[in-house]
């Protein structure tokens, strides 16, 4: 996995799961950014240093975590960033609010490790797929302009 993919964000108010998952992370490989709120953590998605994939609580201060999502995916011609909601709801109804905000996956507090280390590494495949069709297809314009910009030039060349 790319180092941009090992990057991500805990928006978690409550301190002990936040250090937890801080602590869990970073084991795992991850560079952490936290914040304590919604509001903070859409700063940090926001900022030119936005952390490839975000895990959000969905009960925070200032603005909750399914907020945040909608926020996030209402942007365009930004990096996509793999969003998962964990929260204590778990309710199919919940789940499914989760989901159509935005969030690519769910997991129930209290959260088992393995399930949550699994789900990141989804997470990170996503990303980096995300990323080289990006690189591929920014690679294809450039050709595609070129091969106008010969097209050009030679249509110039045959009607002299």
């Amino acid at each position: 996995m790319s180092a941009d993919a090992n990057r991500i964000l805990i928006a978690e108010d409550h301190y002990v799961s936040r250090h937890l998952l801080e602590r869990n992370l970073t084991n795992w490989g991850f560079t952490v950014v936290s914040a304590e709120d919604g509001e903070a953590a859409l700063e940090i998605l926001e900022s030119e240093e936005t952390p490839p994939i975000a895990i959000l609580d969905w009960m925070m201060p200032k603005m909750d975590g399914v907020e945040v999502c909608r926020r996030v995916r209402a942007w365009t011609g930004r990096p996509y960033v793999y969003l998962l909601i964990l929260t204590a709801k778990s309710q199919k109804e919940e789940v499914t609010t989760g989901l159509e905000a935005g969030a690519d996956d769910y997991v129930i507090k209290p959260f088992d490790p393995d399930e949550l280390r699994a789900r990141l590494k989804v997470g990170q495949r996503v990303v980096n797929l995300e990323r080289t069709l990006a690189g591929k297809t920014a690679e294809l314009e450039q050709l595609r302009a070129e091969l106008q910009e010969l097209r050009r030039l030679l249509d110039k060349q045959t009607s002299r």
